[in-house]
């Protein structure tokens, strides 16, 4: 079978897949009311929920989940005996950090050097639009030989759990033979990749008190126990000097033995300044893919800007943990809240509240639905197939898959390095668009085949 024609309309869909994203991109839907208006997820949802009817997608529905966002459901027919594949993808996204530092509006998309800019150009709001290209492609080729669900989430970016709680209460909604996740990405543009493992993430809020009120600094300091110091030290105690996480109890040192990740490139993709050092030991693919980490993502602290010269009476932070397949991320939680209590200096009141979680992942790469995708990914790319790893979380994909165990489960993306995806300046590479699309048109193509 050739995938010539099935490339030629990806190619002559494009247009609208621009015009589509742009569309998707202009809607601030960070799923945190504290930042942007709900209505702005709630007009996403419904973006979605349109484009799903106008595809013919039948039982279309917005999923009121139980932290109070929206999921969109639709399910699509597919031939008598065909098996049937749920294509999920998030149009939650994150907030756009400094807008100051965006070169473009974060919240439209902008063409600049052969790539499309905006807040969730790849990560997810392009895997959508991957999902209704391939799905159009297919229907001008005689049809789409499967049946089709597709789930898009409303707050995976939040790690609330939302629709992970969902699922587990209508368990039947979701099931399906084979399930293609588009949130991860190529390890780098124009290298098919699938994504074979995720770390599990735990997310905690951390508050420190040490007086009933700030003091001066001149009149107290030097013996009023400072929050803001005691945060710093307790901080401090969650890397070694080499920059490795040092949670007391979890372990560290396992290495990753698939595709590495060669240091220069990571350098160059995570744009670090000359002269400094990477953070750990071992391979870039063993810290990344293998290990746990830990990150301080935010400090509650005065700003710089109309600081008083006071002894702060409480700080806080919110520090994520990332952890590999094989460690549960619930006990590495109980595990990072019993260092941070255990780590206050000076007797500081310390206060540890878990605020999301999600399990790692590893998928079974020896299943008919991965030996399609090497097929279709190659030819798409006209080059074999990748295994990765992935640092990040999806937690719904643990769900899915002790909901359904006999299912196989694909991650791809458009989530490559030069993305940027979490930063400023956001990008999608279209080529990597058009030709994931193709992808995964080929791939429910072969799937169907082989399951015949």
């Amino acid at each position: 079978m050739s995938a010539a024609p099935l490339a030629a309309t990806v190619a002559a869909l494009m247009p609208r897949a621009r015009t589509e994203l742009a569309e998707l991109v202009s809607y601030r839907s960070v799923a945190d009311p504290r930042q942007f208006p709900k209505s702005e997820c709630e007009r996403a949802a419904s973006w979605i929920a349109d484009a799903l009817r106008a595809e013919g997608f039948e039982d279309v529905a917005l999923l009121d989940t139980p932290d109070g966002t929206q999921s969109v459901y639709g399910y699509l027919p597919g031939p008598e005996g065909a098996p049937t594949v749920l294509l999920y993808a998030h149009y939650d996204v994150q907030p756009p950090l400094d807008e100051a530092g965006w070169l473009s509006p974060p919240f439209e998309l902008t063409e600049r050097d052969g790539r499309w800019y905006g807040r969730g150009a790849a990560d997810c709001k392009g895997g959508l639009i991957m999902h209704l290209t391939a799905l159009r492609a297919l229907r001008e080729n005689g049809g789409v030989p499967v049946g089709v669900k597709i789930i898009a989430e409303g707050s995976e970016e939040q790690g609330t759990g939302g629709l992970e709680r969902y699922a587990e209460e209508h368990p039947e909604l979701l099931a399906a033979d084979a399930i293609v996740i588009g949130d991860s990405g190529n390890f780098r543009v124009g290298l098919p990749t699938v994504t074979a493992t995720l770390r599990g993430m735990a997310l905690v809020d951390v508050k420190v008190t040490t007086l009933e009120g700030n003091l001066h600094s001149g009149q107290f300091g030097g013996a009023a126990p400072d929050a803001l110091a005691a945060l710093v030290r307790i901080l401090h105690t969650l890397h070694d000097d080499s920059g490795a996480s040092t949670v007391t109890g979890l372990t560290a040192d396992a290495a990753w033995d698939g595709l590495q990740y060669e240091e220069g490139a990571f350098r160059g993709d995570a744009k670090v300044l000359d002269g400094v050092d990477l953070m750990g030991t071992g391979t870039v693919a063993d810290r990344l893919w293998a290990r746990p980490s830990v990150t301080v993502i935010g400090i509650d602290a005065p700003p710089v800007v109309g600081a008083t010269p006071s002894v702060q009476a409480t700080a806080g932070a919110k520090v994520s943990l990332r952890v590999p397949p094989g460690v549960d991320a619930q006990q590495a939680a109980k595990l990072l809240i019993a260092h941070l209590e255990a780590a206050a200096p000076w007797g500081a009141r310390v206060e540890v509240t878990q605020v999301g979680s999600g399990q790692p992942f590893r998928a079974d790469t020896s299943s008919p639905a991965y030996a399609s995708m090497a097929e279709a990914m190659h030819a798409a790319y006209g080059t074999e197939m990748e295994i990765a790893g992935m640092g990040g979380s999806i937690p719904l994909c643990n769900t899915l898959a002790t909901l359904y165990p006999d299912s196989e489960i694909l991650l791809i993306g458009l989530s490559e390095p030069e993305a940027q995806i979490h930063a400023v300046n956001e990008s999608v590479s279209p080529e990597e668009l058009e030709k994931l699309s193709l992808t995964e048109a080929l791939f429910l193509q072969k799937y169907a085949a082989k399951a015949v």
